[in-house]
């Protein structure tokens, strides 16, 4: 076996460690979210309440991203800072079961996406590195996406048989301590086997200069406006709960429905990605943009297609735009434009949340052509992107 073969080998199994580690990252968190929308009603909470926080927690979990991602660039300290992350996060949804008031569970909400904001940056830049001894970006970020997403399946099952058996949100979220402490064992091994993954990349590619290309500010402002335009699963779950669409118990399954769709197309869509540029992301984003009516309209088949169009959008989120993202960066300064990328992306989900809250007490048609025109308004932008890859390639 050669050098370079064992090499392969190595990034390949890396990324199924942090594939394997996200995977009961998702099955806690997810799980969590599956059901946060009702919790939050039965604790008192409103429906612009319920938007408004879920967006501040958004908003706290992608803007912190700019001071980790930096920090991880300048010091090197990546796994330190990963490991911080995933405490803080895994060690906040199981305690979601002893609140007894909804500011209580926001607070926890908020610190659950605080943790995330933490290990996020530095986690992608090191998968960016496996990723390209790789060959693929799109490759890499969606593998690691379906096994993340495969944990956000069972997640939410696993709260679902706990209400359609016990009827206790306390309950549910208990249980979620289970893949809680396996997580944050397996980063603990992860962190012990491979100490220096940003090495596996070998000899990265030196894009010119130091600053970031302007591509890069034009693909953020597109994907900005998807993030603005995309309604959060709490809410949804809150209003399919309040009109009777979807029974309580079905509410965690059709999000685990979501994240299966999410998963499965992640890795058809990073290797769409890696074939053909990032023009595969218009007709991803059209597709996606069909959510709003769904979700929000109609009988239970069309929920259960709006949850599945829902988990499309999310599948492009997390493997296409992380993956595009590391061809336009140079590999020195990777977590620092994936925490400056998705700090601005989590500011306009923010803004999205609240105007979409808003909106949802208001008119439902309203909130709802406001979730399509913001996504359907990224096309040219991305459209602008893809034709410059096209002319630089």
């Amino acid at each position: 076996m050669t050098e370079s073969t064992q090499i392969k080998r190595r990034a390949l199994a890396f990324i199924l460690t942090i594939g394997a580690l996200s995977f009961f990252a998702d099955f806690t968190y997810e799980g969590s979210r599956s059901v946060l929308g009702p919790w939050l009603g039965v604790l008192g909470a409103s429906a612009f309440a319920i938007s408004a926080t879920t967006g501040a927690g958004e908003l706290a979990g992608y803007a912190l991203r700019l001071l980790s991602g930096p920090a991880a660039d300048r010091t090197g300290a990546f796994w330190p800072i990963i490991i911080t992350g995933y405490v803080i996060q895994m060690l906040s949804v199981p305690a979601m079961a002893l609140v007894h008031t909804w500011p209580q569970a926001a607070a926890l909400l908020v610190a659950e996406r605080v943790g995330k904001a933490l290990r996020n940056p530095p986690r992608d830049a090191l998968l960016a590195h496996a990723g390209r001894r790789l060959g693929g970006y799109g490759w890499a970020f969606g593998l690691h996406e379906a096994l993340d997403q495969t944990g956000a399946l069972f997640g939410p099952l696993l709260v679902a048989a706990v209400l359609a058996s016990k009827g206790d949100y306390r309950m549910a979220y208990a249980a979620l301590g289970v893949p809680a402490a396996l997580n944050l064992t397996l980063v603990l091994v992860a962190r012990l086997t491979y100490p220096r993954p940003q090495e596996l990349e070998g000899e990265p590619v030196d894009l010119a200069g130091r600053g970031l290309r302007s591509d890069f500010w034009i693909y953020l402002a597109g994907a900005a406006l998807v993030a603005a335009g995309f309604a959060d699963y709490p809410l949804i779950a809150f209003h399919w709960h309040r009109d009777g669409a979807v029974g309580v118990e079905w509410v965690p399954i059709l999000y685990a429905i979501a994240m299966a769709v999410s998963g499965t197309g992640s890795v058809v869509f990073g290797r769409l990605y890696d074939r053909h540029g990032l023009k595969v992301l218009i007709p991803l984003t059209l597709a996606s943009a069909l959510f709003a009516p769904l979700v929000f309209y109609g009988s239970f088949g069309v929920a259960l297609a709006g949850a599945a169009v829902w988990g499309l959008g999310m599948g492009v989120h997390e493997s296409v735009i992380p993956a595009a993202l590391a061809h336009r960066v140079p590999a020195t300064r990777r977590a620092s434009a994936y925490g400056l990328f998705t700090a601005g992306y989590g500011i306009a989900w923010f803004a999205g949340s609240v105007v979409i809250g808003a909106l949802y007490q208001w008119s439902i048609l309203a909130m709802v052509a406001f979730c399509m025109l913001c996504q359907l308004a990224a096309l040219p932008l991305f459209s602008r992107v893809a034709r410059a890859e096209g002319t630089s390639a």
